[in-house]
C-alpha cells in the first residue's frame, strides 16, 4: 500500500474513501468496501490485526511511501513522484487527516485506537491500494466545503467514486455534508455513495463506543465492534526486572505516544513476533497495565508474562491481542501474596484462552 500526504505524489485516478477512520471498526469498513469493489471486495472473514502484524513480519512491509507520523512534512524527496496510473486502473483510496482536526483545534494530543503503522496494516489487508494523509493544516481549515471537494477530490485525486458516511463533516466549520457532497461531485459527474452508519443491537458502531468498552474493561464489546481483539504493538525495553525476582519475568512494551490504553488491569493475551521463524504464531501469556503499586511503582507500564518462554526479547517489537480482562490492578500486602496472585492469573487466563480457537497466521 503507498502512504502519502502530497497531492504531488499521490497515484490517480482514484475511488476514494473519505473519513478519519481510527480503528478501521466495522462501521468504517462499510464506508470503505465500495471502493474495493472494483477488487472484489472485503475479505470474507476481517483479519485480525495481531495476524496482519505477524504476516508483515514475515514479508518485510506491506506500505510504502512515508509512515512516520511525527515528521513534519509526510514526504521524502528520495521517493519518485507519482502520478497518473496506467490504463483505467483507479486505486482504492482511502482519505483521511493528519493531525485529527480535533487535535488541530484544541491544541491537545488524541490517543488513537490505530496508529498510523496500525491503520496502515489494517487498510493494506482489506485490500486498500493507498492511503493518503492530508495535512491538516490553517489553510486546510479554511478551505470551503465546495473548494474541498473541487480542488482536493476532483482536481487532486481525479476521483471517479467517493464514498463517505451519512454523517460525515467537513470544510470550514464543518459546512460540508453528505448532501452537499454529493451536489457538487455531481456536477462534476462523479458518483458518491453515502453510505448509513452501522448498527448493532446496542447502538451505532464507534469509535468512542471502543474506547469507552476498554475503559471499562469489557472487550467482548470492543472485539465485537472492531471485528478483531483489540491489540497493542511496542518494543520491548529494560524495565525494573523485579518479576525475575519472584519467578515471572516480563517483558515491558515501549508504546508508540499516540496510541489508546485500555484499563490498567490484567489481561489474558495472545503475544505475536517472539520468534523469527513463525512470527504469525502466537505465545500465550497475561499482561498487566498500570504502576504496579505493591512494588511503589510511579509511571504506568505495560509488561507481558509470556508462558514457558525463555529467551531475550530486549529490541523486539511484539504485538499483544487483548482476549479476557481478568482483573483490575490492586495492591498486595507483600510479594508473596503479589506471587501468588499472579499463579491464579495465570491459571485464569490459560482457561480463558483455551475457551478460545487459534487464529490463523
Amino acid at each position: 500500500m503507498w502512504i502519502t500526504s502530497s497531492l504531488t505524489t499521490v497515484k490517480t485516478p482514484t475511488q476514494v474513501a473519505l473519513g478519519n477512520f481510527d480503528g478501521v471498526h466495522l462501521g468504517h469498513q462499510r464506508v470503505i468496501e465500495p471502493v474495493l469493489l472494483h477488487k472484489g471486495g472485503l475479505p470474507d472473514e476481517p483479519l485480525q490485526l495481531a495476524e496482519s502484524v505477524g504476516q508483515c513480519l514475515e514479508q518485510s512491509t506491506v506500505a510504502s511511501g512515508y509512515s512516520d507520523r511525527t515528521a513534519a512534512h509526510l514526504y521524502t524527496p528520495s521517493e519518485s513522484p507519482v502520478t497518473t496510473l496506467p490504463g483505467a486502473t483507479e486505486a482504492a483510496t482511502v482519505v483521511t487527516f493528519f493531525p485529527h482536526p480535533r487535535e488541530f483545534f484544541s491544541g491537545r494530543s488524541r490517543p488513537l485506537l490505530t496508529p498510523l503503522e496500525e491503520k496502515s496494516l489494517q487498510l493494506s489487508h482489506i485490500g486498500v491500494d493507498q492511503l493518503l494523509l492530508l495535512p491538516f493544516n490553517r489553510f486546510l481549515a479554511e478551505l470551503s466545503a465546495i473548494d474541498f471537494v473541487e480542488q482536493i477530490l476532483i482536481s487532486g485525486l481525479q476521483a471517479r467514486h467517493i464514498s463517505v458516511g451519512s454523517d460525515f463533516h467537513f470544510g470550514k466549520n464543518r459546512q460540508g455534508n453528505a448532501d452537499l457532497l454529493s451536489e457538487v461531485a455531481g456536477r462534476h459527474r462523479v458518483a458518491v455513495t453515502v453510505v448509513p452508519l452501522k448498527h448493532d443491537r446496542r447502538g451505532r458502531i464507534s469509535s468512542s463506543r471502543i474506547r469507552q468498552a476498554l475503559t471499562d474493561g469489557d472487550l467482548a464489546v470492543a472485539t465485537e465492534l472492531l471485528g478483531r481483539p483489540y491489540s497493542l504493538t511496542g518494543r520491548v525495553v529494560q524495565g525494573q526486572q523485579l518479576g525475575r525476582t519472584i519467578g515471572f519475568p516480563t517483558a515491558n512494551l515501549k508504546l508508540p505516544s499516540d496510541k489508546f490504553v485500555p484499563r490498567q488491569g490484567v489481561y489474558s493475551v495472545r503475544v505475536y513476533g517472539t520468534d523469527d521463524r513463525c512470527p504469525s504464531y502466537p505465545q500465550l501469556g497475561v499482561m498487566n497495565i498500570g504502576t504496579r503499586p505493591t512494588v511503589a511503582g510511579q509511571s504506568e507500564s505495560v509488561e507481558v508474562f509470556i508462558f514457558n518462554w525463555d529467551g531475550n526479547l530486549y529490541g523486539r517489537t511484539l504485538t499483544v491481542s487483548l482476549e479476557g480482562f481478568l482483573r483490575p490492578e490492586q495492591t498486595f500486602e507483600s510479594l508473596d501474596a503479589l506471587k501468588t496472585q499472579i499463579k491464579v492469573d495465570c491459571e485464569a487466563a490459560i482457561a480463558t484462552l483455551s475457551s478460545k480457537s487459534l487464529p490463523l497466521g
